[in-house]
């Protein structure tokens, strides 16, 4: 059954104002839940789900579960790079957040799309490596982890394209995933990604050895979120 969203590209916007919106359509959700009401998530008079893509200005957040330590600034050393960090309340523990990665936030309510929570993780994740493979990559998961990566299972070759971390209350989610597609992956020399120490990151730009057009980029991985979750777009 299909799920109705409006879908929203708002480019380059800073991470707490994006947090704030996403906050709101969360609530949005949430609160008509408890106010009672029973129907599926894409029935007529019910309120539809929304996706946000953006690229935020150089930003860590580190999730509710995660280590400041792995943060390897200092306060000064983040001021001295226009760098910001936020502890936040999704899963996970630190990443990574700059200008050409597709930061996607989808505000969904899961029980209108008829899933648990790992299969929407699953589903993220699989609409990620179908993008991958338009472009003749083979991305792949971790086990025992969430996200996307290149030769998980290969000691000193294993290296995350996308980080992915959520939130879910009363069935609606919030946060989402960091696909690196020409993100200056330097920045995350100055901390242990994902709580990582002895795996790599990388980009799309970095696997096909040249620059692959963002917008083309997003068009693509829309498309697979489109399919993955049974979307329809509205106005």
């Amino acid at each position: 059954m299909s799920y109705s969203v409006k879908f929203e590209d708002i480019g380059i916007r800073d991470y707490k104002e994006v947090w704030d919106y996403q906050i709101s359509k969360f609530r949005e959700l949430t609160g008509e839940k408890m106010a009672g009401k029973n129907l599926p998530a894409n029935s007529s008079g019910d309120k539809p789900g929304t996706l946000i893509f953006v690229e935020h200005p150089h930003v860590y957040t580190l999730g509710k579960s995660g280590s400041e330590k792995n943060l390897l600034l200092d306060y000064i050393q983040l001021r001295t790079k226009d760098a910001k960090f936020y502890r936040i309340d999704r899963g996970g523990d630190i990443t990574y957040h700059g200008p050409g990665q597709i930061v996607g936030y989808p505000i969904f309510d899961l029980e209108g799309i008829k899933i648990g929570l790992k299969e929407y993780i699953f589903r993220l994740e699989e609409a990620v490596i179908e993008t991958m493979g338009e472009y003749g990559l083979s991305g792949s998961r971790l086990k025992g982890g969430t996200g996307v990566w290149l030769d998980p299972e290969i000691r000193g070759k294993a290296r995350k394209i996308c980080a992915i971390g959520v939130k879910a209350s009363k069935f609606v989610t919030m946060h989402g995933f960091a696909f690196n597609v020409s993100t200056d992956i330097s920045w995350f020399d100055h901390i242990n990604p994902c709580g990582f120490t002895d795996k790599g990151v990388t980009s799309l730009e970095k696997e096909l050895g040249r620059k692959p057009d963002l917008k083309d980029v997003k068009e693509i991985l829309r498309g697979k979120l489109k399919d993955q979750f049974d979307l329809v777009w509205i106005n």
